[in-house]
């Protein structure tokens, strides 16, 4: 038989092309590594597979796995461990294998980018390499950041440990039976690849308008504009700079000084304050807070990032891409023709505060009406929340969850609907028709990285290290900045938010508001889950949705919530155990 594929092949295309050939790929068609020396986008391509590898590249929703959203997607992964089967073997937080193919990757690039020939003359190849391996250390720091926070845990020792450290490219003969790191050891090499990588990369990727812009170290080399521009300039957007580099700092710093892991590590509650406080000096303190930055993604914000360029809300993100309609075709309502996939709970509607700044529990003061639950509210709740009533969609269609709905947007109508009482607001572009017979999608920004991530981890550990008004060596406090967010959020702007200025003295009362103030800006962008893990506080707790009606609200459970104590911390893949006599799991898996 192969002989005779051999001659039909050689007859239909004429060749005089061996059988083997056609088989087997020649041997100069498998690239050597040294190859890389005289090929940049060869090399490029090993730090490249990094990028594609960030784990917010896309929208997760593990809030499935938390109190804040359920879903009608029967099959979730999210949906299944939190419901009970999460295992070292079912494990949707799994960051073992992506992360560690990343760093291999990055090792890979950082033992040969010295070699390689980035450009015809020496100085600008010198430039090239300094950019490229300050990239890469920075991803080595974010993925090891990633490993860190899905498998770091307590062992039978009662240590916390991290994960092994591996900073060589490892090949076939190389012993892969590594050892975990310590937790502290862990933090240190994300610290250590960060100095590396500030110290190479500039603060942001913009062009310079004269010679004497050019940083003094690359003057000594008589590189001028146009040259430092070719690497340094716009054209790299979107890659690794300074500046994120910093902020991936402060998010592993904040997790470090964490109560699950703060007995493991020299990490405080100052350092994490002041790791966020640079960032956010940088951007302009608290005024530099953008006013539509809770907003990011809709039209005007979107609109603005073009050509690689953010928002100053938006300090890291995916390409924009090709106008797409997929966000919503999953998760618009029935009548919008989506398939309302995440559902936000009861509990998290209840977390939203009134526009007057108390909380809904608060009757005395807040003025909340349990039959009117949706009037006053927090301007965040109905953009974030799609609630009963609310419109939706480029003909602002009414939305009717009710149990007797006329249309499958009601309770539990049909696979597609809410199993809450309701759909999901937040990321989706109300511009984008899904209807069949006019079809249209819109652009989408997907951030890695938000300032406003950072103004909360500020606060929360400027709170925690010098109380609700204390500034350290910042010039503003945590006090300070739940005020400019609440108050671009809409919150208190009539009265002078008098339940934050009630509780401005008291740490414990602050800590409970920043933490509700994170739950609510960092909604559906995959932040619950680790929160609640990180601050050692109840996975357990049931996911409630609202029955609706005769104009009677109805608060039922959902979903319960099945986590064990030992699940604070995430498991080693059983598979790894499996292969590595030298690897120890955390307790409980």
């Amino acid at each position: 038989m192969k002989k005779i594929i051999c001659i039909f092949s050689i007859a239909s295309a004429l060749s005089l092309t061996s059988c083997e050939d056609m088989f087997e790929p020649a041997i100069e068609n498998i690239l050597d590594i040294e190859t890389a020396y005289d090929r940049p986008l060869y090399a490029q391509g090993l730090l490249l597979n990094g990028y594609t590898r960030v784990p917010t590249n896309s929208w997760s929703f593990n809030d499935v796995a938390t109190d804040d959203a359920v879903t009608n997607e029967r099959a979730n992964d999210y949906q299944k461990i939190a419901t009970g089967q999460w295992t070292a073997i079912n494990n949707p937080f799994d960051q073992w294998r992506n992360s560690k193919s990343a760093i291999q990757y990055i090792n890979n690039f950082l033992a040969l980018t010295d070699k390689v020939s980035w450009a015809t003359t020496a100085h600008v190849t010198t430039m090239f390499n300094d950019r490229m391996k300050g990239e890469a250390y920075g991803l080595r720091a974010l993925f090891m950041f990633h490993l860190l926070q899905s498998h770091a845990g307590k062992t039978s020792s009662g240590e916390l440990m991290g994960v092994p450290i591996i900073l060589e490219y490892e090949e076939l003969s190389s012993d892969f039976n590594h050892k975990r790191a310590t937790f502290e050891a862990s933090m240190q090499q994300i610290y250590a690849d960060i100095q590396k990588a500030e110290d190479l990369l500039p603060l942001d990727y913009e062009d310079i308008s004269s010679d004497s812009q050019v940083p003094a170290k690359y003057q000594a080399l008589a590189i001028k504009m146009d040259d430092y521009n070719r690497v340094f300039g716009t054209h790299f957007r979107l890659r690794m700079t300074k500046r994120i580099a910093q902020a991936i700092k402060a998010k592993a710093a904040l997790m470090a000084a964490s109560p699950a892991f703060s007995s493991g590590n020299s990490t405080t509650w100052a350092d994490a304050a002041n790791y966020a406080g640079l960032v956010i000096q940088q951007k302009g303190g608290v005024s530099g807070i953008d006013p539509q930055g809770a907003l990011f993604y809709q039209q005007n914000s979107v609109n603005a990032m073009n050509e690689g360029r953010n928002t100053s809300e938006v300090l890291w993100r995916v390409d924009r891409g090709d106008p797409s309609s997929n966000l919503e075709a999953d998760q618009f309502p029935p009548t919008l023709f989506g398939r309302g996939r995440i559902n936000p709970t009861q509990n998290l509607v209840d977390a939203f505060p009134m526009a007057n700044g108390y909380p809904v529990t608060d009757i005395a003061n807040s003025g909340f009406n349990p039959q009117s639950p949706y009037d006053n509210r927090d301007p965040r709740l109905k953009n974030y929340i799609l609630v009963n009533g609310a419109t939706s969609g480029v003909n602002n269609t009414a939305i009717n969850t009710t149990v007797n709905s006329p249309t499958n947007d009601g309770l539990n109508k049909v696979e597609t609907s809410t199993r809450t009482g309701y759909y999901l607001r937040k990321l989706l572009r109300q511009d984008v028709n899904l209807n069949p017979s006019s079809t249209s999608g819109q652009y989408h920004i997907t951030p890695r990285l938000r300032m406003t991530e950072i103004y909360l981890a500020y606060a929360e550990a400027a709170n925690e290290a010098w109380g609700p008004t204390g500034t350290g060596t910042q010039s503003f406090s945590a006090y300070d900045i739940i005020k400019a967010i609440r108050t671009r959020a809409g919150v208190g702007t009539t009265n002078g938010d008098p339940y934050l200025n009630q509780i401005k003295n008291n740490k414990e009362l602050m800590r409970e508001l920043i933490r509700n103030e994170r739950r609510l800006e960092l909604c559906f962008e995959g932040f619950r889950f680790w929160d609640i893990r990180r601050w050692n506080k109840n996975l357990t707790e049931a996911a409630r949705g609202i029955s609706i009606q005769n104009n009677t609200y109805t608060i039922f459970n959902v979903e319960n919530r099945v986590y064990e104590p030992y699940m604070q911390y995430g498991p080693i893949p059983y598979s790894e155990i499996l292969k590595y006599s030298n690897l120890d799991q955390n307790m409980g898996w």
